[in-house]
């Protein structure tokens, strides 16, 4: 055949539809979490699903809790060569690692999409918004944080007040055991929880720590805590993990989880959807794990052309949050068990609905 002839064919052929694209669009994420901790292995595997779903190459590598480590992969991404960077790269503002990860990532030609949690605060100085300094920085989308907060405490203070788990002042008294210091979404939490302490002329905040998010620092700070503040009945806590460390302290006490003290705490872990059935948990708040599946979908719209920027702006921050009753988290361990099947995140893409005005990412839906 001649290179005219092969010309015309290969012309016809793509016209035709019968030729795809030379690769599929690949996406790295760099995970901030450890490998073996079930939000953030929750967190990939519905990034799995949703890749899967929409024809994506993803790959995910974990930073495992190490912010040095979120570092060095950002810059092995940027140090392959051309034809084997990957096309984007999500990652999240965890540890305030955002702007050194941009930094790195910057001439690589690699695409960059921010989730979970941005940049914000005195760090903007230095980065801009998506697409002013780092014009491949193309967006970020959020869960609200401060919603996990604000329904966690809310409910964890009205359950108070129904139990009369009163002070000997007729106060309910909150211990409160957050994230870490510098993670947006962490000061986020605690400002919701904030906004309910301050609707409350009958709550008062004991004491508030800082457990890094861990499990074993919870169950540390709060064997202290428990003989420091006798009076305090109520624990609000920013992930699950935390408050099954802070419950395993009050059980040495001697309390009963969901009588004696009440809980809360934020994640979908299958434990902590057993607690609520249970009572252990007297309010969890959930849903923001699937931030990085819902920016699989701006991605691949933006990869075939549709830019979000033009119907939903360049920083989204979106509700995620749900609170779960008993029924609920029966129904979620349902629908997102190992074996469920590949959930379908093609009806959420604009650019596959050209019916769909915006985005609409709603966790409570996939629950139906």
């Amino acid at each position: 055949m001649s290179a005219a002839l092969y010309r015309l064919a290969l012309l016809l052929m793509i016209t035709l539809g019968l030729v795809g694209p030379a690769h599929a669009v690949s996406v790295t994420f760099i995970n901030p979490g450890r490998s073996n901790e079930a939000y953030w292995v929750a967190a990939a595997s519905a990034m799995v699903q949703a890749a899967r779903s929409l024809d994506l190459q993803l790959e995910v590598k974990y930073a495992e809790r190490d912010h040095l480590k979120a570092l060095e992969i950002a810059a092995s991404l940027a140090a392959r060569p051309a034809g084997q960077r990957p096309d984007y790269v999500v990652f999240s503002n965890d540890y305030a690692t955002g702007p050194e990860i941009l930094r790195l990532l910057n001439g690589s030609g690699i695409k960059a999409m921010m989730a979970f949690s941005g940049i914000h605060g005195a760090d903007r100085r230095h980065t801009g918004g998506p697409r002013e300094k780092y014009d491949f920085w193309l967006g970020t989308l959020e869960p609200r944080a401060e919603d996990a907060g604000y329904l966690t405490a809310k409910t964890l203070i009205e359950k108070g007040r129904r139990a009369q788990l009163r002070g000997a002042d007729g106060l309910l008294h909150v211990i409160a055991i957050a994230g870490d210091r510098s993670t947006p979404s962490s000061a986020a939490r605690n400002a919701g929880l904030q906004r309910a302490l301050a609707e409350a002329s009958d709550v008062v905040l004991d004491q508030i720590v800082y457990a890094n998010w861990s499990r074993e620092t919870a169950l540390t700070k709060s064997r202290w805590l428990v003989r420091r503040h006798p009076d305090a009945r109520l624990v609000w806590a920013g992930s699950d993990q935390m408050a099954f460390g802070a419950m395993q302290a009050w059980r040495e006490h001697a309390d009963v989880p969901g009588k004696d003290v009440l809980f809360s705490g934020v994640n979908t872990s299958t434990e902590a959807l057993n607690a609520v059935r249970s009572g252990e948990l007297s309010a969890l708040a959930g849903g923001h794990f699937m931030a990085g599946a819902w920016v699989l979908v701006m991605i691949h719209d933006h990869a075939k052309g549709h830019d979000f920027a033009q119907s939903e702006g360049l920083e989204l921050v979106v509700p995620m949050f749900i609170l779960f009753t008993p029924p609920l988290a029966e129904r979620f361990m349902q629908r997102f068990a190992a074996d469920s099947g590949t959930l379908d995140f093609r009806r959420y893409s604009l650019a596959l609905n050209p019916r769909l005005v915006h985005y609409d990412f709603d966790v409570g839906d996939l629950l139906r």
